[in-house]
């Protein structure tokens, strides 16, 4: 098992104060580390799927501390509300594996505790850390990045397209009536547009130093104007490219059939392209502008309780051991998603595929966590859906910006 190299000094003494269960703390408080060390034990809420990936670290940090680490397999439908829930009782774990984009409810909540990451950030992908942040403070030990990319019939296209209507053009000139597609419905899908709205300089939120800024509404900006205007262009009383009666299952089966060579989609598809036989490339989502087209990551990871008897323990075991290079792998072996630690991800990336989504997660950014999305994920899809359908553009998305912004005012 080799652990990360990093602050070996700072690593050591927590594996000893681990092992000592904390004495040096002095409080008597019932949440205290001290106490919850005595038990010489760390409870992890895992992924069931991924229960066997981590138990090589588990038992060596139990072999260099003397720290039982207790994986404990659930549901993932199940670990976020359990969590939430659990954590005020001291019933939950110490550690949980969960995704970037909780963080705003967990930390309104008040159930996760800072992580301590010290020097070893740099060992993770930039957009790993920056997902992982929340207001300024890293909340999250992050072992998986997933975007959405484009899956190319390489027999139909053998060459990446260099932009939106070059790609178009090349699954035109190959015979087909319907190059590309993506998954939408009736009410939309702003997910997967969101690449294109971001080559047009229109984020959701703009940022600070400390990660999204909720009071920065940037929907409504004149790269908002733009975006609408050209997805419109693309719907019903264009082009035609972009069609809310393309569900996911419309869009998986033209790819697969090989009417359509190009589809906007997510690894969690590939499975499917590749059992169909097709030869399947990954190429970044081609931008319709000069800029890039960003896609959202999502980045998955482990939280610690902010109840945590053993916060010391359930740290050096998520920065020493599942962070670790070797264990980000046995991970990236469980599930197939690219390593958040820049090294496992460069030996996942041998795997075209896996390379290909890193290089179309290259310019990606996380999809924000703050609680004001919620109010976005409202109205967003059903805007966009009502554009691609023949509705004012510009009209459309500006009544989408003040809708969104006034259920933030009023939450």
């Amino acid at each position: 098992m080799r652990v990360n190299t990093k602050s070996l000094v700072a690593a050591g003494a927590l594996a000893v104060v681990a092992t000592l269960g904390l004495a040096s703390c002095a409080s008597g408080d019932s949440g205290s580390e001290s106490e919850a060390s005595a038990s010489g034990t760390l409870t992890v809420w895992v992924d069931a799927e991924r229960v066997d990936a981590l138990k090589s670290a588990a038992d060596a940090y139990t072999e260099k501390t003397g720290v039982k680490v207790d994986l404990v397999g659930k549901d993932n439908a199940d670990i976020k509300d359990d969590f939430i829930q659990q954590v005020p009782t001291g019933k939950g774990p110490d550690i949980t594996m969960g995704a970037h984009d909780w963080l705003g409810e967990l930390s309104t909540n008040g159930v996760v505790a800072p992580l301590e990451l010290g020097d070893s950030a740099a060992d993770y992908l930039p957009v790993a850390i920056d997902a992982s942040t929340y207001e300024g403070t890293v909340y999250m030990l992050p072992y998986a990045v997933e975007n959405i990319a484009v899956l190319r019939n390489a027999d139909l296209v053998p060459e990446a397209a260099t932009s939106f209507d070059d790609m178009i053009a090349k699954g035109q000139a190959a015979g087909l009536t319907q190059p590309f597609v993506v998954e939408q419905g009736a009410e939309g899908n702003p997910y997967h547009l969101y690449p294109f709205q971001t080559a047009f300089g229109a984020p959701v939120f703009g940022s600070t130093d400390k990660g999204y800024d909720a009071t920065d509404l940037q929907l409504g900006n004149e790269g908002g104007n733009a975006f609408a205007t050209w997805l419109g262009a693309q719907g019903k009383n264009g082009t035609g490219v972009f069609n809310t009666d393309i569900d996911g299952d419309i869009a998986k089966q033209a790819f697969i059939d090989g009417t359509a060579a190009f589809w906007l989609t997510g690894p969690w598809n590939v499975g499917a392209a590749v059992d169909a036989g097709i030869n399947v490339a990954v190429d970044p989502t081609p931008s319709p502008t000069s800029d890039p087209a960003q896609p959202f990551a999502g980045v998955k990871g482990f939280f610690i309780s902010a109840e945590s008897k053993n916060k010391v323990a359930a740290n050096d075991f998520l920065v020493n051991y599942l962070g670790s290079e070797d264990t980000q792998l046995e991970l990236f072996k469980a599930g197939n998603i690219l390593p958040a630690n820049a090294a496992a991800a460069e030996t996942a990336s041998s795997d075209p595929i896996i390379a290909g989504f890193a290089a179309a997660g290259a310019d990606a950014v996380p999809m924000p966590a703050i609680p004001a999305m919620g109010q976005v994920w409202q109205y967003w899809g059903i805007a966009e859906a009502d554009i691609i359908n023949g509705a004012d553009p510009v009209a459309t998305w500006q009544k989408l910006a003040t809708d969104v912004q006034a259920a933030i005012d009023a939450s």
